[in-house]
């Protein structure tokens, strides 16, 4: 039994050395790449760079802390998603800002609800809020961002674009947003409501959904601005 437990924590330490290593490789590729791109793609681009870079330095403090405690602070990893996921949404929002024209009340409308998507979560989690009242306002919010890029003016726009490369990267976009953020909420109602899940189990599956809610959302953003950028050029 010890046994196995030495090794659940080795392999969540080693969850955070990779994840450590990817967000720093991944920040790298999509600065250098802010200048691979055409204009108009640079600023989600960047974004794209600030969630990594955030998530990098998030792992960096990470592995340390879980190293020395052999646990995990939830205010720490919040803080790091409180930054890296509506920066995400911003990013969606100038992703297809690139190909239309959409109104700046939307852009707060979004930047509100993904700030309240973490906020509550997290003030249900620490006791600030009751635990089901702010898992519920959490996940209304982020029902809300969903409405936005599905059915609402970001939907729109990616469809009405024409443009497969835009729609092709949008839906894997849309994808992550919808599976890759919803793995957050169930993994806190089965930790939280349930008592079926350990820190270390816990850890490495956050860990594993950021490296694909992060880095390849990142990386889809950067692999549409490339294709766009060189036909623009071609």
């Amino acid at each position: 039994m010890e046994a196995k437990l030495l090794q659940s924590m080795d392999v969540t330490g080693g969850s955070f050395e990779l994840l450590l290593a990817v967000m720093a490789g991944s920040t790298v590729v999509l600065l250098l790449g802010t200048g691979w791109v055409g204009k108009k793609w640079k600023l989600p681009v960047g974004l794209a760079a600030t969630v990594t870079f955030v998530s990098a330095l998030y792992y960096y403090q990470a592995r340390g802390i879980w190293l020395d405690a052999e646990q995990m602070p939830v205010i720490y990893r919040y803080i790091a998603w409180l930054i890296a996921m509506p920066v995400q949404v911003v990013a969606l929002y100038f992703f297809i800002n690139a190909i239309g024209t959409l109104r700046y009340g939307l852009f707060w409308r979004l930047l509100i609800a993904a700030l309240i998507m973490v906020l509550a979560r997290y003030m249900g989690q620490v006791g600030y809020l009751y635990p089901v009242l702010g898992f519920l306002i959490g996940v209304v919010a982020w029902l809300y961002v969903l409405g936005e890029v599905f059915f609402g003016r970001l939907g729109e726009l990616n469809t009405n674009s024409g443009d497969e490369i835009v729609r092709t990267g949008f839906f894997w976009l849309r994808l992550i947003v919808t599976v890759g953020w919803g793995v957050y909420p169930l993994c806190e109602f089965v930790a939280n409501f349930g008592g079926s899940m350990t820190e270390g189990d816990l850890s490495i599956v956050y860990n594993l959904a950021d490296l694909v809610n992060q880095m390849a959302f990142g990386m889809i953003i950067l692999a549409v601005a490339l294709n766009e950028s060189y036909s623009a050029r071609g």
